[in-house]
């Protein structure tokens, strides 16, 4: 995914003006050294009892401008730590080529922390799941043939080393022992949810040391039941669960863990969305009960998540039980303590008191609420139809992937010519994860893989009718035993009538620059780019209702905000005022299912449960 980053210098400028009024910074952590260590049931800090009290916050998911101040919240709610996962594929988006600049800078974030009085946990994976495109690993792994994720694969560890190596080189010197604020680096991530191969868990474990992760904690998390799947036996081992399981999934820890501490390394406190499903949420106060009971326990605690986010562009992921595909939306918002834009839930204040009884102390003001407006509504009268924007194609007489031919996300246009009128029954053998059919450009039908479906009847009219499938990525699976198997677009063949169709025009289409389409003001329908201009008198957080669009993609000055879909629950993107600038901002929006003459409308609350 490509971003256009904004100067850390502009983006500060305009969170603070944002806000209604000044922010006043938290104590930071002094810059000395400190060892967190497990002793029997407890850790300890520099030899001191030290209870964990952490929540999670995704830096990739929170625009730069606005970490401190969900870094602020963070403490305010009386939180001592931070968690993050570290995303490999935003990281290394080609093999090789390395981005810790503007938003991907993870090591500003680390320190930001410190700057706030927060330890940090860091979870690099390299697997991280968290709803993320292809659980974090980069889509070009994929390319290589014989390659394997998630195994001792001499390929794989290979990637995961270069990977590792030049985080260290970034993070290792913010670990606590070097007097940075991060006492805590997991090894891998729930692998007892995926196998029980020990030794690949202690190449990862070595892995981690040999890039200079060596002077925090290591441990490892996994379900209570899979612990011994996923742990090794010279680390501490924490456990992950959800709202209601604290007391059963503690008890079963200290049956195979009697020696070592008690922590909740993911405390599910809300979930996560799927396309086309219902919005979740939990009960609070049957949480803040729940966490009460743990911090008097003297147990630790990581709430999973504090902060949700957003999974901007097409970073977000998908489940899959192995038959039933469940592709997750672009809002984070987990129900968590922090919404996704960044407003303070009822369960914030629930979960406060809890901490300030359990821990007798008072934590600080949270910060200033980041205001949110509504923008007049803007009529996408520009546009320009995908069809007559196309790239040079690909020839190849066999299906190709995305992966293929060197694309990781986006769409991409199969096309290819059926030689004789027929009728006969189209399958789509291995539809990663949906598709547009058209014949002679008239729509025939759509297919998804959310829905099952690998088959259409098709009508050929005439000898030479051209066959396009449009298809697109909607998200590689993050988590099972579907992972290593999660290439995009097409990943094996077409048959018509079952012969096999061959002799293919492949466009790639990776939706990274939206600049290049020719507007006009012709009416345009099916896919298509329309164009619009927001005018505003001053940046402000907004979200941009999606409601009245179908399926696809939308920018703001060049930021991908992440997809849209008529089948809901989502129903609005979060735009952060950082993205917007004062007079003119240009809109675009990419539509499977455009229209003319449509309007979208810009609210100050988002909309997470919309069925249409």
């Amino acid at each position: 995914m490509t971003r256009r980053i904004l100067s850390v210098a502009l983006f500060a400028t305009i969170a603070l003006a944002c806000a209604s009024r000044a922010v006043r910074a938290q104590a930071p952590l002094p810059n000395q050294p400190h060892v967190l260590r497990a002793n029997g049931d407890h850790f300890e800090m520099d030899g001191k009892p030290f209870q964990i009290i952490s929540g999670a916050i995704h830096y990739a998911r929170v625009p730069r401008a606005y970490w401190r101040d969900r870094l602020r919240k963070a403490r305010a709610m009386g939180l001592n730590t931070v968690e993050t996962y570290v995303f490999w594929n935003f990281q290394e988006p080609e093999p090789g080529v390395f981005d810790f600049s503007g938003q991907r800078d993870v090591a500003e974030f680390v320190r930001e922390a410190q700057g706030e009085g927060l330890f940090v946990i860091l979870r690099p994976g390299p697997y991280v799941c968290a709803e993320w495109d292809f659980g974090g690993y980069p889509a070009w792994l994929l390319r290589e043939p014989g390659m394997e994720v998630r195994t001792s694969n001499p390929a794989f560890i290979a990637a995961a080393s270069r990977w590792f190596h030049h985080l260290g080189q970034e993070l290792a010197p913010l670990q606590s022992a070097n007097g940075g604020p991060i006492i805590a680096v997991q090894v891998e991530n729930e692998y007892g949810s995926y196998g029980s191969d020990h030794p690949y868990m202690e190449q990862i474990h070595h892995l981690l040391l040999d890039s200079g992760f060596d002077k925090a904690m290591l441990y490892t998390a996994d379900g209570a039941d899979e612990v011994k799947n996923g742990s090794l036996p010279e680390l501490p081992a924490v456990i992950n669960f959800g709202t209601g399981d604290a007391k059963t999934e503690f008890a079963k820890l200290a049956k195979i863990r009697p020696n070592g501490p008690r922590m909740c390394g993911e405390y599910w406190d809300g979930w996560f969305d799927h396309w086309g499903d219902k919005h979740h949420t939990a009960s609070a106060e049957n949480e803040a009960e729940e966490l009460k009971w743990m911090l008097e326990q003297g147990d630790s605690v990581n709430l999973y998540m504090f902060h949700g986010g957003t999974s901007f562009g097409w970073m977000n992921g998908a489940n899959s039980d192995g038959q039933n595909y469940e592709p997750d939306t672009t809002s984070y918002d987990y129900d968590a303590p922090v919404s996704e834009g960044g407003e303070l839930t009822p369960k914030y204040s629930l979960f406060r008191d809890v901490i300030r009884q359990a821990t007798g102390q008072t934590p600080p003001d949270p910060p200033a609420p980041i205001p949110a407006r509504a923008f007049a509504p803007v009529q996408l009268s520009r546009s320009a139809s995908l069809w007559q924007n196309l790239p040079k194609p690909i020839e190849s007489n066999d299906i190709l992937s995305m992966e293929d031919v060197g694309q990781n996300y986006g769409y991409i246009l199969y096309r290819t010519t059926i030689p004789h009128a027929q009728s006969g029954e189209l399958r789509i053998d291995g539809l990663h994860s949906y598709a547009r059919v058209s014949i002679d450009g008239q729509l025939a039908g759509t297919l998804d893989r959310r829905l099952n479906q690998s088959t259409l009847p098709l009508q050929i009219p005439h000898d030479g009718a051209r066959l396009d499938i449009l298809v697109e990525n909607t998200g590689r699976v993050n988590f099972g035993h579907k992972l290593p198997g999660e290439r995009a677009g097409i990943t094996r063949q077409v048959t018509l009538a079952n012969a096999p169709l061959a002799g293919w025009q492949i466009y790639p289409l990776p939706m990274q620059n939206v600049d290049s389409p020719s507007y006009t003001s012709d009416p345009c329908s099916g896919p298509c780019f329309y164009q619009a201009s927001l005018q505003i008198d001053e940046p402000a957080d907004t979200y941009l209702d999606t409601r009245s669009l179908g399926k696809g993609e939308v920018f703001v000055n060049g930021e991908p905000l992440g997809r849209f879909w008529n089948v809901g629950p989502q129903g609005t993107l979060y735009l952060p005022a950082p993205w917007l600038r004062k007079g003119a901002n240009e809109i675009v929006v990419f539509d499977l299912e455009g229209r003319p003459d449509r309007t979208v409308d810009f609210l100050a609350q988002p909309v997470l449960d919309w069925k249409k």
